[in-house]
């Protein structure tokens, strides 16, 4: 990053605040929705290489951004989701520049049509749509024993915390 106040907050901050602490900073003026996407992409392209976890950023997450500060300034937040950036599984529809694969191969050029309900309640809300999360390939529907967390698309997921699943609960 070329900022060096915003790089520090993101190495020592950012990973474990939670949405409250981050709205309290933007009511504060200490960070902004477009300082959080410039961050969080940072993070994304510095990890992602070991951890696998996300496919692709939103080619629109920062000018999105920058629009939902500029509304803060404006009116107020939305909500409570305000200025956040969020990321969603792959198998979630989103009626933009991004895919919807739910991490196969079979549908890595599939584009939908519209938004999906959730996603729809979300940009609502004011929250930032910042890309696509790797996932198991068709939510496991494929095999009972297939591997947590590997895609045809995306290869493996590995977890940043460790050597643990990077799965859901199942439960039969």
């Amino acid at each position: 990053m070329h900022d060096k106040k915003l790089e520090m907050y993101r190495k020592n901050q950012l990973d474990e605040m939670t949405f409250a602490e981050i709205q309290q900073e933007m009511t504060n003026s200490n960070l902004t929705s477009e300082k959080l996407v410039l961050m969080y992409k940072e993070t994304i392209s510095v990890r992602n290489k070991e951890t696998n976890a996300v496919f692709e950023i939103h080619p629109e997450a920062l000018p999105i951004a920058q629009a939902l500060d500029f509304e803060r300034q404006q009116t107020g937040p939305r909500s409570f989701l305000h200025g956040i950036p969020i990321l969603l599984k792959d198998n979630i529809d989103t009626g933009d520049k991004m895919h919807t694969s739910a991490g196969s191969l079979a549908l890595e050029n599939h584009y939908a049509l519209r938004d999906a309900k959730i996603v729809e309640n979300l940009r609502r809300a004011g929250a930032v749509i910042l890309g696509k999360a790797n996932m198991t390939e068709r939510a496991n529907f494929m095999s009972e024993k297939m591997t947590n967390g590997y895609s045809s698309r995306g290869g493996q997921v590995k977890n940043s915390y460790g050597e643990f699943d990077v799965g859901g609960i199942y439960i039969s």
